[in-house]
């Protein structure tokens, strides 16, 4: 799929959220008014001190069996869409999110994971309602690439295309969590010295990641190789992080049924598969 077919996807998506829904090749109209209405209108902006506040109130609750790790070579989509069918109940993802601009650059075609999110459901919605813009104010004012731990869940998000662009017969929902991982790339490129800061800021953003998702009630998660693209994060540090904060024992680990680390790697020999099946591997 070219870029010109994607910014045509990402303009049909922006149709579907404006209608409600979408007509199939059948004929038969898929409604998604209220089911877009209902996240957009329980968005909800998190700031840096509600998710401190949050990390021990749900770590005080008592914690369950150990989740299952799973590192699996799939985009997020498909790993949403798996836990669905094999397991049922709620899952929750993580948006690999721009800090400034809503669904990454969808609207012209790019493509990486928040882009393939925006384009497929109904996130750009949650993303561009009032109730998400101190998100975005804030970075966009922001010199630091390190970013911020503001964060945006987006509940019940609809989902209503496939990766490659194909309307589902059957929409399904998912919880999602924007949140900006440092871009470490920018950082190098101004010599900045906040390059240093990366991995502790990274862990603590995760932590909050991992709070929030936490408290969406979601039993199944779906993660992955957060900054590991563009923002040029080193992808053996990303997946230690998780793996330190969901190790045996760890106030994380109780709290889901299943993790997935949905990691798609079109490199030669899958380096950024294999450092995430070498860190989680005692999972």
């Amino acid at each position: 799929m070219n870029r010109e077919i994607r910014a045509a996807l990402g303009q049909q998506t922006v149709r579907i959220l404006e209608e409600g829904g979408y007509r199939l090749a059948g004929g038969r109209t898929v409604e998604l008014r209220a089911t877009i209405d209902a996240c957009v209108a329980a968005t909800r902006f998190w700031s840096p001190d509600t998710l401190s506040a949050l990390e021990p109130q749900v770590l005080a609750q008592p914690a369950g069996a150990p989740a299952r790790l799973e590192v699996v070579s799939e985009t997020t989509l498909e790993g949403a869409r798996r836990l669905l069918a094999t397991h049922g109940g709620r899952v929750a993802v993580l948006n690999f999110a721009s800090a400034r601009n809503p669904g990454g650059g969808f609207l012209g075609g790019s493509q990486a994971q928040e882009e393939s999110l925006a384009r497929s459901s109904a996130l750009y919605a949650s993303l561009t309602s009032t109730t998400a813009q101190p998100y975005y104010a804030h970075h966009r004012g922001e010199r630091s690439a390190l970013y911020s731990d503001r964060m945006i869940l987006s509940p019940e998000c609809p989902v209503f295309r496939c990766d490659d662009g194909e309307l589902l017969d059957e929409p399904y929902c998912v919880d999602v969590i924007t949140a900006a991982a440092p871009n470490a790339g920018a950082l190098k490129a101004h010599l900045s010295p906040d390059i240093e800061r990366v991995p502790e800021v990274l862990a603590a953003r995760a932590s909050k990641v991992l709070a929030l998702a936490t408290h969406t009630g979601c039993k199944h998660l779906v993660l992955g190789a957060w900054g590991c693209g563009v923002f040029a994060n080193d992808p053996g540090m990303v997946a230690q992080v998780f793996a330190t904060l969901l190790a045996d024992g760890q106030a994380y680990r109780g709290r889901f049924t299943t993790i997935s680390f949905s990691v798609r790697d079109g490199a030669a020999g899958q380096p950024v598969l294999r450092a995430f099946r070498d860190a989680l591997a005692a999972g």
